[in-house]
């Protein structure tokens, strides 16, 4: 009898799953097994470890409860697995980042056969390249239409059956992370994204283009999270967009998730260092107690503090706020964007290492942007803009849910704005705009001359 192992990293689901079907085609029986990263585990926090212990229950009850859940070095997991099952191959779906493609060369350097089929993206980092000169593209808007251009498969459907081995007691490392107290969390599981998907192309697909940035109403897709962990795959919701306009933008909203993650496979170091490489001469605040209260939602700015309670709760928080309360820590606190992207990764459900860096550089103005620094997000207009009647702000905000939809993006106008005890502002944005600018005009002088 020939065995297979499918190892499952970032695609934890059975529909749309190449890798998986290529591991079954090849073999009479597979063994399917996740492999706890203690490494990543010190690294991630609660609220995505109590995410990932509920998808992988998900993903078990798929298989029958065959899914082996191990701990320990891969290297060792996976010879340890080879020797009692008389594996032949491990087959993976390949990926991109710098940990998980260093962990993989390890991993065949140690003789372990390794069978890559498809990967995480609708198209792999590396593929969409210049065809005038054959490098990678810098900037997104050319991006996107090459990415267009060179298309996608479409999406293979679930394994029939899945032949597989009942493991034992020893393999079945199930993690009892739990949420932390207060915390809620979208569910989790393949079935999960497929139901939000469902909803969301129901409910919100027709009118993304125009309800997207609205923090107050549940306009986006809210996928991030299954995508991240691979429980949808981005062709499965590419194949079902049409040329509408509401449609494009959300083809573009994916396509920028593939264009960071092209970016940093092309240039790894911009995982914490910077795409552009001047900005770090920048004059920057050491991490103070203004760092502790942007943290802890405290800024006295509403838009930027009902967006980070959102994420300290829900280990999630809308596009539109990620980008304001970046903007903030970075323009008007000062504060390199490492340190928010690392606040980021400790709490979000759906980091992604790729669009998380290059999200923050591309509001932090050193990523790959054509006129990015000059951009500062104003957060009382942001607010005004995109919450307009104050709901997002009251939900996450309860001291100032007596207040109207006019007095909510500034309490600090009106007699009771705060009776309630919301903190006052700790800078004023005008003035710290225009340091943030004449910070930058210190390193436009610094430059050497051509």
């Amino acid at each position: 009898m020939k065995r297979n192992i499918f190892w499952f990293r970032r695609d934890l689901r059975l529909s749309d799953n190449p890798a998986l079907l290529a591991a079954i085609d090849s073999s009479d029986e597979i063994i399917p097994v996740f492999i706890l990263d203690e490494k990543l585990i010190e690294q991630t926090g609660t609220k995505r470890l109590a995410y990932l212990a509920e998808s992988l229950r998900a993903l078990d009850q798929s298989l029958d409860n065959k899914l082996h859940v191990m701990v320990g070095d891969q290297v060792e997991v996976l010879q340890e697995l080879i020797k009692r099952y008389d594996v032949s191959e491990v087959h993976i779906s390949e990926e991109f980042e710098p940990y998980g493609a260093i962990r993989d060369q390890r991993v065949e350097s140690s003789g372990i056969p390794l069978i890559r089929t498809g990967s995480p993206y609708a198209v792999s980092p590396g593929r969409v390249r210049k065809p005038s000169d054959d490098t990678p593209y810098k900037v997104y808007t050319p991006f996107y239409k090459a990415w267009c251009l060179h298309g996608w498969r479409g999406p293979v459907k679930a394994p029939k059956q899945i032949k597989a081995p009942t493991p034992t007691a020893g393999d079945r490392n199930f993690p009892e992370w739990k949420l932390p107290e207060g915390a809620v969390i979208t569910p989790a599981g393949e079935k999960a994204a497929q139901t939000r998907w469902k909803h969301f192309q129901k409910d919100a697909l027709a009118y993304y283009d125009e309800a997207r940035n609205n923090a107050g109403i549940d306009g986006t897709s809210k996928l991030s999270a299954h995508l991240k962990w691979g429980e949808i795959h981005p062709r499965t919701l590419l194949a079902e967009l049409n040329q509408s306009k509401a449609h494009d933008v959300f083809r573009k909203e994916i396509a920028w998730r593939e264009f960071y993650a092209d970016v940093l496979f092309h240039n790894p170091h911009t995982e914490s260092d910077y795409y552009a490489p001047n900005f770090a001469k920048m004059r920057y605040e050491k991490p103070d107690k203004n760092f502790k209260l942007w943290c802890e939602g405290k800024t006295g700015y509403p838009f930027v503090d009902a967006a980070m309670r959102q994420m300290l709760r829900e280990g999630w928080m809308h596009n539109r706020t990620r980008m304001v309360v970046a903007s903030f820590l970075v323009k008007d606190l000062h504060i390199e964007w490492q340190h928010g992207a690392n606040f980021f990764m400790e709490h979000l459900i759906d980091f992604d290492v790729a669009s998380n860096s290059h999200g923050w550089q591309w509001t932090a103005g050193c990523g790959t942007d054509a006129s990015p620094y000059y951009r500062v997000f104003n957060p009382i207009e942001q607010g005004k803009r995109f919450d307009a009647d104050g709901d997002y702000i009251r939900k996450y905000v309860p001291e100032l849910a007596h207040l109207s939809a006019p007095e909510i993006h500034e309490p600090w106008l009106y007699l009771d704005g705060y009776s309630h005890g919301y903190p006052e502002r700790i800078v004023d944005h005008a003035l710290e705009r225009l340091e943030s600018l004449a910070r930058l005009a210190e390193i436009k002088e610094a430059k050497p001359l051509a």
